[in-house]
Formats: C-alpha cells, sequence, structure tokens
C-alpha cells in the first residue's frame, strides 16, 4: 500500500465552500470517493467510484482500502473526522501511517461559537445512536456540555428526561444545520421551553449551561449519611453505615467505566455510590425483599443516577440474569447463600476485578473466610469498629457501632472469567 493513500477530508454542510485549497487539491486528485450520501452529494459531477457510507460502514471502508493500494482514496466525514467519526475506524483498519486527515471545525465547536461560549472548560456527551443511560449521573459534575443527538434523543425528549429528574437550573442553545443556507440558532432559557418545542430539525446540536450560581459539582468521593437514604427504620436501617461504606467502596476501587454488582443491596446505598463514580459505567443491585426493593427505587430516584438497575430475587440464582460482567462486586447480605454467592460471583468477576465481603455474624465471617481458602484465595481482611459521638444531657459520649469484618479478593490477571 502506498504511504498516505487514503486522505480523510473533513467537512460542513456548506460543502465544497468551506475547504481550503489543499482539501480540494486531495478530492480532485482522487480516483476513488468515499461519504455519506449527503457528502457524495456535494460532488455530483465526480468522475471515479463514489462507495457510500450509508449502511455497512466496516464494509465500505474495507473496500476503501484495497482500492487504495492503486488508486488515491478520498474519504468525506463531518467535521474532525477524529471526533466521533470514521477517521478512528480507518486508522485501526489500515494504519496510521496511511492516512492523512484534513480537519473541519466539529459541529460543537461551530454550535459553540455561535452561542459565543469558550468551550474549553465544557464536556460533551454523544447520544447519537445511543442509550440514555448514565446521561443524568454525568451531569452531576458538569456544569455546560455540548450534546450530539439523534431522533429519538432529540433536543425536547432530553430536556423532558432531565426535567422528569428534577435537573431543571438549565439553558440552553440548539443549533441546527450549522453552516448551511438554513441554519437556524435558538436560545432556550429555561428547558421547560425546548420540552414543548416540537420544530427542530434532525441535524442538530444541543447545548447547555447551568443557570444556578450556587451549585457546586458533586464531590469525587461520594459518602452520603445513610439519613438521606429511605429505608426500613423497624430493623435499624438495613443501609450500610456511611464509615463502612466509605471503606468498602475505597477497597471496590470503583473506576468510571466500572461494571459493579450490588448484591443484598437492601436500600441500594453501595451501588448507587459506586454508580456516581462510575459515571461512565452501571451498577446493579440484587436484592430479594419486595419491601427494600422499593426502597432502592425510592433512592435510586431520589439521588437522580440513571446507571443503576434494580434485579429482584435471590442471589446467586439471579445473577444470570445479568449479562454484564462485573468490574466490582460487594457482597452486604446473602440470604444463607454465601459460599455459592462468592464462588459464583468471582467466576464472573473480571480479571484485575475486586470482590468485597462485609460479615457481621460469626457464621458468616467463618463462612467467608473458609470459602476464599477453599478456593485457594488469600484474603484481605480488616475488622472495622467504628463509634460515634452522641449527646448525653450536655455532655457527648460514643457510642459503638456493630463491627464489621471485611474481606477483599482481587482477581488475578491471567484468570479468565467464566461467563454466567
Amino acid at each position: 500500500m502506498k504511504t498516505r493513500a487514503i486522505t480523510i477530508v473533513g467537512m460542513g454542510d456548506d460543502g465544497c465552500a468551506g475547504l481550503n485549497s489543499i482539501a480540494i487539491a486531495a478530492i480532485s486528485s482522487a480516483q476513488v470517493l468515499v461519504g455519506g450520501e449527503r457528502h457524495l452529494g456535494f460532488f455530483p459531477d465526480f468522475q471515479g467510484t463514489k462507495i457510500s457510507l450509508k449502511t455497512e460502514i466496516s464494509k465500505a471502508l474495507k473496500e476503501a482500502a484495497e482500492l487504495a493500494n492503486e488508486n488515491n482514496v478520498c474519504v468525506l466525514a463531518s467535521g474532525d473526522p477524529l471526533f466521533y467519526g470514521v477517521g478512528a475506524l480507518l486508522v485501526k483498519l489500515v494504519g496510521a501511517e496511511h492516512v492523512r486527515i484534513l480537519p473541519h471545525p466539529t459541529s460543537l465547536q461551530v454550535a459553540f461559537a455561535r452561542a459565543a461560549w469558550r468551550w474549553d472548560d465544557a464536556n460533551w456527551i454523544s447520544l447519537h445512536g445511543k442509550s440514555r443511560n448514565n446521561f443524568l449521573t454525568r451531569l452531576k459534575r458538569i456544569a455546560k456540555l455540548g450534546v450530539l443527538t439523534d431522533p429519538e434523543n432529540n433536543p425536547a425528549a432530553i430536556a423532558r428526561y432531565m426535567l422528569d429528574h428534577s435537573e431543571i437550573s438549565w439553558e440552553a442553545w440548539v443549533c441546527e444545520n450549522l453552516e448551511s443556507e438554513d441554519e437556524k440558532v435558538r436560545h432556550f432559557s429555561n428547558l421547560e421551553d425546548l420540552a414543548s418545542c416540537t420544530d427542530v430539525g434532525p441535524l442538530n446540536v444541543l447545548l447547555l449551561r447551568r443557570t444556578d450560581k450556587n451549585w457546586r459539582p458533586l464531590p469525587q468521593i461520594v459518602n452520603q449519611s445513610e439519613d438521606l437514604f429511605a429505608k426500613r427504620i423497624p430493623k435499624q436501617g438495613l443501609i450500610t453505615k456511611k464509615e463502612i461504606r466509605l471503606l468498602s467502596i475505597g477497597e471496590l476501587q470503583v473506576r468510571r467505566e466500572s461494571v459493579i454488582w450490588d448484591i443484598g443491596a437492601a436500600s441500594g446505598s453501595i451501588a448507587i455510590e459506586c454508580a456516581l463514580l462510575a459515571d461512565l459505567g452501571h451498577a446493579y443491585a440484587i436484592e430479594v425483599d419486595p419491601e427494600s426493593i422499593a426502597f432502592c427505587r425510592d433512592n435510586i430516584e431520589h439521588f437522580g443516577v440513571d446507571n443503576v438497575t434494580v434485579i429482584e430475587g435471590r442471589a446467586p440464582e439471579v445473577l444470570s440474569e445479568i449479562k454484564d460482567d462485573p468490574d466490582c462486586v460487594f457482597i452486604g447480605g446473602s440470604k444463607g447463600s454465601l459460599q455459592a454467592i462468592i464462588e459464583t460471583s468471582f467466576n464472573r468477576l473480571r480479571p484485575g476485578g475486586r470482590l468485597v465481603v462485609n460479615a457481621i455474624t460469626f457464621e458468616n465471617i467463618e463462612e467467608a473466610y473458609r470459602t476464599f481458602r477453599e478456593l485457594k484465595l488469600e484474603p484481605g481482611i480488616m475488622m472495622i469498629n467504628i463509634s460515634r459521638a452522641v449527646p448525653l444531657a450536655r455532655f457527648m459520649r460514643y457510642e459503638a457501632q456493630n463491627p464489621i469484618h471485611n474481606f477483599m479478593v482481587e482477581k488475578p490477571f491471567g484468570v479468565a472469567n467464566e461467563p454466567g
């Protein structure tokens, strides 16, 4: 293959008018032109071979790569080809040394320019062809962002979704058909107006910015008081106390992309705080008790996390319903099946992942330790004793919480996880 045989040209909706002389020369010298129908339509007089990226993009790019052995190939892309574009796919396919990229300003860059907002401090999220899961959770640390939309995740639908979950203090810009003759840019001072807007075209970018001057981003380490969670009061909450929660989540080593299983989730505090840390990942709250399940769902709604799924049923049997293998497993309740839960969870755990068990009773402490040893695992173990200051008349005294045994094992790399 010739060096730099494939040139990727970024374009805007203004078509040829927005191209510089280098990009025009690359297109003029091409024998093969590759792109979406809209981009190819800008060159009706092209005499060479045209390959459409309308469907089966991978197949079309492979065909282009083969033709590049004997032809000059030019690929047309939207904006910057390396920003949610075909650039990365083509580089992976043929190698960076065989690709020349001529970027154009992205639609997000143009949108921020239209709104006259600085964007070096902004975030961006693509909902194009994607689920809204994680969107609300990610917002908790974001003050300004650009959103790439699609017909289902259109600006009005996104605004309604935010309003339904109490994300109300935002202003918005909707930028349609950027750089084309029918460009339209509209400002919405509140989400209520945007939620009722039904005349937005399919090619659009949504910009969002908080209007609450007192807003602060979520702290990196979330450790909420158990008083903020709905819980079963007659049974003293069935909730992991905040100090134990902090240590347990620390042992799990949650990352932004982590998949977390919270087994015996009860009020869901572990799953929710892990989900807030894993804003690009997902948490599963596994619980069998109907009353606890109701409280768990209430807490998920209260904290506004959209990357937590409640799995109703008894572990370990119900774990087979979860298709995502975990990076982190927390076992806080077992209903007498601790050994089977540990074995099943460890088998599904991804290499490098961590499994943490909290045990209170002598029986569970013994069963956890014995199970790990039978699996030829040497767990890290700590006993956690926490005392809190409480009033005593006009004085203060310490009140001891239940001591907790905390077990942690990490799955070595090279040990395959077994599918459920």
